[in-house]
């Protein structure tokens, strides 16, 4: 005696049933009438909607599955396809095939949103921020409903062609095309209350696009839109015409004031120098009827109370990967700062791995993605540790609509041409001795530490700094070998020659100042005039306006200090001296040249000592640049 039921009943009245009728031998009897099993005609239908809640933020979604015009249970359905049943059958006796594409589809989204939300026993949602998830859900079944809020931001993003502030008139700068392109899309953020990430290569004018935006919300006096019931953006005043909050790093602060009194001069600025102890200012005088308040990430951790107690329009921050470690003190106070607008400005949102990227995504659009450890799980291991195509793209398809990326090779037209060289250096004996000598030492040191890595990580560091240390000048590490030769120094000064004598002006970068120093050295013996900038440099602003405005054909910068925030165009030749296993690192050191403004073309020289680790920084180097690109 058996009792079957659901599909398994199916399975036994249509083909089991007739099937046994037909052995010889066997008599069925059946008792009742047997239930009109049949195929529906038609797939099932998926309609989606969307529900103000009240989180400003989040919506409740809504799915309905539909058969021949009967609601299907979702969760039944969710239910079998986990279970992999390949049937669905209704209590009216139709059936249909669950094995079609778009219903692996749908789970497969509807787990992603449940993976994303921070209680998975709540009702289903979906924030505003991801509007990529959105998208493929509406492309699956029939938008039924949506919130009128929902609709505006969403479908404002996914559509193109997004409709932000009118052009401020107060702009002192004509747009090229993609930079207005950029402003309307940074507009129609701002009114909206969504955050996002301008990550425009370095020099294609990301200070200017944002300037536009603060003169227009300006201009037209909107804050940005604060209802959660589903209302068009805000048409009242900022309270109190707020201003906005621009975080850079300390050597950027000076080049924000600068831009600002060039592009926007009807903007009032006040630029915060040091802390509001030391000054002994009060915080709210010092802030007093600012349209743009700029201070460096430093003095915002360290005021972070006063900069919370105030209003803001929106947040930037540029060089925005100065808080990709969501560890550290600096991520912390951006991604608590009270403000409905933020946006995140850098030409590399990630420098080594993911984490870095969820860290800014998490301050400009909180609810774009999970926590950290169910992004690590969910797209960080898959993507970088097992190489998962599948992963990646849809990553990408989630931030594409919050983030706007253009590089050079998109707006080359309004570029000259950049030409890279790697200038092998081939070490002299004595030097390639005391390399392969250190080599050895190292070697042995490192292999007795590399079982506990995590304990003995500064030591391996200081072993790996000290053998690149030894590819560019073995005096670095040990003065007494100062008779040893730089083989970098000789080829360097090879190239110098001819460049200087052709009129040509050059940037020089090392991340070694102790390096630096000794270029300076050489450069002093051979007459030739120089500017030197580094970490230490306090009057920085004039050391630049001295190589602007001056004649001198070389300009020393240590990697550190001037990777970012110059714009050098004068130069067009760009030395760097020791690879660095940050990609983008170097590239923002080449772009302080080869920018917008820059009317030749640009010459860059890596100088990469042969058999030596630097050719290991080279490939661990081209990795990152993969993951990037």
């Amino acid at each position: 005696s058996a009792e079957l039921s659901g599909l398994d009943t199916l399975a036994f009245t249509e083909e089991l049933l007739p099937r046994l009728r037909e052995v010889p031998g066997v008599s069925v009897d059946t008792a009742g009438e047997i239930a009109d099993y049949r195929e529906a005609e038609e797939a099932p239908v998926v309609s989606i909607s969307t529900k103000a809640t009240e989180q400003r933020d989040w919506f409740d979604l809504g799915i309905q599955i539909s058969l021949e015009g009967q609601p299907v249970s979702f969760a039944a359905v969710f239910s079998a396809l986990a279970a992999g049943q390949t049937k669905m059958l209704l209590p009216s006796g139709a059936y249909f095939s669950l094995d079609l594409p778009e219903l692996h589809q749908l789970r497969a989204l509807i787990e992603e949103a449940r993976e994303l939300q921070d209680n998975k026993d709540a009702p289903l949602q979906i924030s505003r921020f991801q509007a990529g998830l959105w998208d493929e859900l509406a492309q699956l079944g029939i938008v039924d409903q949506q919130a009128t809020a929902w609709r505006e931001a969403v479908g404002g993003l996914l559509e193109g062609g997004v409709k932000g502030l009118p052009l401020p008139a107060t702009l002192n700068a004509e747009l090229r095309p993609y930079q207005l392109e950029g402003f309307n899309w940074l507009s129609f953020l701002y009114r909206h209350g969504l955050g996002g990430v301008l990550a425009d290569d370095m020099g294609l004018g990301k200070t200017v696009q944002a300037l536009a935006l603060i003169c227009a919300a300006k201009d037209a006096a909107v804050g940005p839109e604060a209802a959660s019931d589903g209302g068009a953006a805000a048409t009242e005043p900022a309270p109190g015409a707020a201003p906005f909050l621009v975080v850079a790093p300390t050597s950027v602060v000076g080049n924000w004031e600068a831009e600002t009194a060039r592009f926007a001069p009807g903007l009032t600025v006040r630029a915060i120098g040091e802390t509001f102890a030391k000054s002994g200012s009060d915080p709210a005088e010092a802030m007093a009827d600012a349209d743009i308040v700029i201070t460096s990430y430093a003095l915002f951790r360290i005021d972070y109370e006063a900069y919370a107690s105030k209003e803001w329009a929106g947040l930037v921050l540029d060089e925005a990967q100065f808080v990709k470690n969501h560890q550290s003190k600096a991520y912390q106070c951006a991604r608590k700062l009270p403000a409905v607008f933020k946006l995140a400005i850098t030409g590399t949102p990630l420098e080594n791995n993911l984490m870095e990227f969820w860290a800014l995504t998490s301050i400009v659009a909180p609810g774009l993605f999970s926590s950290p450890k169910r992004f690590a799980e969910y797209y960080q291991k898959p993507v970088e540790k097992n190489g998962d195509k599948a992963q990646l793209d849809k990553l990408r398809r989630r931030v594409r609509p919050l983030m706007m990326r253009r590089t050079k090779e998109q707006v080359i037209h309004d570029l000259p041409p950049k030409q890279e060289q790697i200038l092998e250096v081939v070490l002299n004996p004595r030097h390639q001795k005391v390399y392969q000598t250190h080599l050895q030492r190292e070697r042995q040191k490192i292999l007795g530490l590399i079982d506990d890595v995590n304990k003995n990580r500064f030591t391996i560091f200081q072993s790996l700094t000290l053998l690149r240390q030894l590819s560019l000048d073995p005096s670095l590490i040990d003065p007494s070998l100062s008779g040893v030769r730089s083989s970098k120094l000789d080829v360097l000064f090879e190239q110098l020659e001819d460049l200087v004598a052709e009129g040509h002006r050059a940037l020089i970068f090392s991340q070694f100042t102790g390096f630096l120093g000794k270029v300076r050295e050489r450069l002093v013996e051979e007459n030739i005039e120089f500017c030197y900038l580094d970490g230490g440099t306090r009057n920085r602003t004039d050391v630049v306006n001295e190589f602007k405005n001056g004649a001198a054909p070389v300009f020393l910068i240590s990697l550190k200090a001037g990777g970012f925030g110059l714009n050098l165009t004068e130069a067009d030749y760009v030395f760097l001296l020791d690879p660095w296993w940050n990609p983008a690192s170097e590239a923002q050191a080449v772009d302080r040249t080869h920018r917008i403004g820059q009317a030749r073309n640009v010459m860059v020289y890596r100088l990469v000592a042969k058999d030596t680790i630097e050719e290991k920084v080279m490939a661990l180097k081209a990795r990152k640049s993969q993951l990037f690109a």
